[in-house]
C-alpha cells in the first residue's frame, strides 16, 4: 500500500471497518452481521415502544379529563362501547361497566358479589394491557445479556484464526498479527454496540411499564370505589323493599 492509499484509509475510517468486515473469517463475519441486525431490531423496538408509551400517556390524560368532567357514566359508556380502538383506560371502563350493566339484566340479588366480579374484570383488563406494553421487551433483555458474549465468541474465533495464520506463515511480525486481531475485536465492539443501548432501553421501558401499570391500577381503584358506592346503594334499596 503506497502512502496515498494509507492517507486515504486513515481519512475514511468507514472504509477500513468495511474492509475488516470483508476480510474477516466467515464465522466472524456471520457473528458481526447477526449482531448488526440485532442492533437494528433493538432500535426498531425502542422507537416503537417510545411512540406507544407517548400515545398511552396522551390517551390516559384525555380519558381522565373526560371521565372527571361530570359526564354521566351511562353516557360515557354508550359513547365508548361502540368503539373498537379504545385506549387502555377506556377499555377498563367499558369492561367494568359491561359487568355492571349485566347485573341489571339478571335476577334480583345479582348485586351480591358484583364488587368482586368488577375487581376481577379490572384486574384482567390491566394484566392484558400490561402484557401488550411489555411485548418484545424480552428481546431487548436477551440482546443486552447475550450480545457481548456473542461478540466475544467472534473475537475468540478471530484470534484463533490469526494464530493459525501465524503458525502457517511462521512470521510473528505485528503486521501479520494486527489485521486479524483488529477484525476479531471488531466483533466485540459490535456486540457492545448492540447490547448497551438494549440494556439502557430495557431498564427505561420497564420503568415506563411500571408507571403505566400503577396509573391504570390507580384509576381502577377510583372507579371501583365509585361503583362500590352504587352497589351499596342498590343493596340498601333491596333490603328496604
Amino acid at each position: 500500500m503506497n502512502p496515498a492509499d494509507v492517507a486515504t484509509a486513515a481519512a475514511t475510517p468507514e472504509s477500513s471497518i468495511l474492509a475488516m468486515f470483508w476480510s474477516a473469517h466467515i464465522v466472524v463475519k456471520a457473528v458481526m452481521l447477526g449482531l448488526f441486525l440485532s442492533s437494528l431490531w433493538c432500535w426498531t423496538i425502542i422507537f416503537d415502544k417510545t411512540r406507544l408509551f407517548r400515545k398511552f400517556k396522551n390517551e390516559m390524560e384525555s380519558f381522565e379529563q373526560i371521565f372527571w368532567s361530570g359526564q354521566s357514566l351511562e353516557e360515557l359508556y354508550t359513547s365508548l362501547s361502540n368503539q373498537t380502538n379504545n385506549s387502555a383506560a377506556a377499555a377498563l371502563f367499558v369492561a367494568a361497566m359491561r359487568e355492571w350493566k349485566r347485573s341489571f339484566q339478571q335476577a334480583a340479588g345479582s348485586f351480591r358479589g358484583l364488587h368482586a366480579r368488577i375487581d376481577k374484570v379490572l384486574d384482567v383488563s390491566i394484566a392484558r394491557e400490561v402484557e401488550r406494553l411489555e411485548s418484545n421487551l424480552l428481546v431487548l433483555a436477551t440482546i443486552a445479556s447475550a450480545g457481548p458474549f456473542i461478540g466475544l465468541f467472534g473475537t475468540v474465533f478471530g484470534i484463533m484464526n490469526s494464530f493459525q495464520s501465524i503458525a502457517a506463515s511462521k512470521n510473528t511480525s505485528l503486521a501479520v498479527v494486527a489485521p486479524g486481531i483488529a477484525e476479531a475485536l471488531l466483533a466485540t465492539a459490535i456486540g457492545l454496540f448492540a447490547a448497551i443501548p438494549a440494556l439502557i432501553a430495557y431498564n427505561k421501558l420497564q420503568g415506563d411499564v411500571a408507571k403505566a401499570q400503577a396509573r391504570l391500577e390507580s384509576f381502577a381503584d377510583e372507579f371501583s370505589s365509585i361503583l362500590s358506592r352504587q352497589i351499596d346503594h342498590h343493596l340498601s334499596i333491596e333490603k328496604v323493599s
